[in-house]
């Protein structure tokens, strides 16, 4: 007698159905509506009809156009580059640090819950907090600052617009930074050990090994890190909106503030929001896609495309003797 086999693959999509049920209701359903109301007349605080537009990119041209949301795409690139660069280059100390079999870090499970315990903190909770320290004419920060005789009369943080974009980053960058070198340091595990010993019997010094083995061997979780903050930062919308609310004078309205001001802040203008957003997603998928490129693998690529003429010559050299047959 056969024995009856049993199927697992059904369990797996099986168990697969509630994602697939509640991606396509929260998610993929929303995507589409947005994409579909760009190009629409779409407007007011519960208003389901709407017609398209006889030019269809209206919106689009209005919106590239808008005075605010230039300074809005503006002000989010300047906040993620500034908050970026140092969290990728503290993330990468402390990565090389902690995985270095020389130095042998003690208590390094405490200092990696701690550097990642800003990331856990609600955006909330870090705007309060901020916001106190911060705070005019009597706070912690300009007290101490009076203390220390660099200031002699309290500081409005809160009135400075290249001020509030630092302080923005700041705490970006605080509340980032932790998640990176846990990616970095994952990245650098996975390493083959083999590489780290074999320099070490020659000899190379620790910069020697970060350089010529971590970071090339980094590549891809360059990427993805690289790829993942840039989403991120250009999705900016929690801290500038609860700590300055795109002030002062729009120095920290980001593209996701001024796509929510567009849509539920009086004007409801729902199809001129829809629009910025895929404008961002555009702008998104174009510097993804720059990343990719700059950073590929060169030497990869290259050996492909030796493989590739390799296989071609054979095939011909083949041809040639069935046809010499």
């Amino acid at each position: 007698m056969r024995r009856k086999r049993v199927n697992y693959a059904k369990y797996g999509y099986i168990f697969c159905i509630p994602f697939v049920v509640v991606f396509l209701i929260f998610s993929f359903y929303p995507i589409i509506y947005t994409t579909v109301i760009g190009f629409t007349d779409l407007k007011g605080f519960g208003k389901i009809d709407y017609d398209f537009l006889k030019e269809p990119f209206n919106n689009f041209k209005t919106i590239v156009s808008n005075d605010s949301f230039q300074k809005a795409l503006r002000n989010t690139i300047i906040i993620w580059v500034i908050n970026f660069i140092p969290q990728i280059l503290l993330a990468l100390l402390f990565s090389a640090w902690f995985t270095n079999n020389r130095r042998k870090i003690k208590g390094q499970g405490f200092f990696k819950v701690m550097f990642y315990m800003p990331n856990i903190i609600t955006a909330s909770t870090i705007a309060i907090l901020f916001n106190s320290l911060f705070l005019y004419p009597i706070g912690p920060v300009n007290d101490l600052l009076m203390t220390l005789g660099f200031i002699t009369e309290p500081i409005n943080f809160s009135l400075k617009s290249f001020g509030a974009k630092l302080m923005v980053a700041f705490i970006q960058f605080w509340m980032w930074y932790g998640y990176t070198m846990l990616i970095l340091i994952a990245g650098i595990l996975g390493i083959n050990p083999e590489l780290f010993e074999a320099a070490e019997i020659d000899g190379a010094s620790g910069r020697q090994v970060f350089f010529r083995i971590t970071l090339p061997n980094l590549r891809t979780i360059m990427i993805f890190t690289l790829v993942t903050s840039m989403v991120g930062g250009l999705n900016m919308f929690d801290i500038p909106k609860m700590l300055y609310n795109g002030g002062p004078d729009r120095s920290t309205l980001t593209s996701s503030l001024f796509i929510f001001n567009q849509a539920f802040s009086g004007s409801y203008m729902y199809n001129r929001a829809a629009a910025a957003s895929m404008i961002m997603f555009v702008i998104i998928a174009i510097l993804s896609g720059v990343i990719f490129y700059v950073l590929r693998d060169k030497y990869a690529i290259k050996q492909r495309k030796i493989e590739r003429n390799v296989r071609r010559k054979l095939a011909a050299e083949k041809r040639t003797r069935r046809e010499a047959v």
